[in-house]
């Protein structure tokens, strides 16, 4: 396996790019309130902006098996607000030391080491004394236990690691049952 990193997808991974981000991310859109899920449009916007890195984990026989998101120009993330990083730490956001994981995905059948691969080498990407963001909701976050699991990686990679949860949403249902 190795790992390409690269401003713009190639038109000739376009279809297998949306196709392991759509698998890897469609089921969440029914277990999530919020759409968790780019629609193609976007998918396309954010796979050509050369403002975001991707990240191409690609297998012994040169397929795509994992793909990964990665910026400090965090204006090219669509729903993300750069003003809450602006206002939170400003120094690191001026000096563009602020970095945000669009997505990781892995294909079903690739190697279990692939995940972990994306991570490190969006780690190496990032510049010393600077912090990195992603969203992950809450059933990915019970189930998966994606932020302990990223923590572990990370500490593995350069030690010290120290994990904050930034931002909670919460989605409230209001029932009018028949009256008595």
């Amino acid at each position: 396996m190795s790992i390409k990193i690269v401003d713009q997808v190639h038109e000739s991974l376009m279809e297998d790019a949306w196709s392991l981000y759509h698998e890897a991310f469609r089921e969440l859109n029914s277990l999530a309130v919020q759409r968790h899920l780019m629609y193609r449009s976007e998918f396309d916007e954010v796979m050509l902006d050369p403002r975001v890195q991707k990240y191409l984990c690609l297998n012994d026989d040169g397929a795509l098996c994992g793909l990964s998101t990665y910026t400090n120009d965090l204006e090219s993330m669509p729903l993300i607000s750069p003003q809450y990083f602006e206002r939170h730490w400003p120094r690191y956001y001026a000096e563009r030391r602020i970095w945000y994981v669009g997505f990781v995905a892995v294909e079903a059948g690739a190697p279990v080491t692939t995940f972990a691969q994306l991570i490190g080498a969006m780690h190496e990407t990032s510049t010393r004394d600077s912090i990195t963001a992603l969203d992950v909701c809450a059933r990915t976050d019970a189930v998966r236990h994606l932020p302990r699991s990223v923590r572990v990686l990370l500490h593995r990679l350069s030690g010290n690691v120290r994990m904050h949860r930034l931002d909670e949403q919460s989605y409230w249902l209001y029932e009018f049952p028949d009256a008595a």
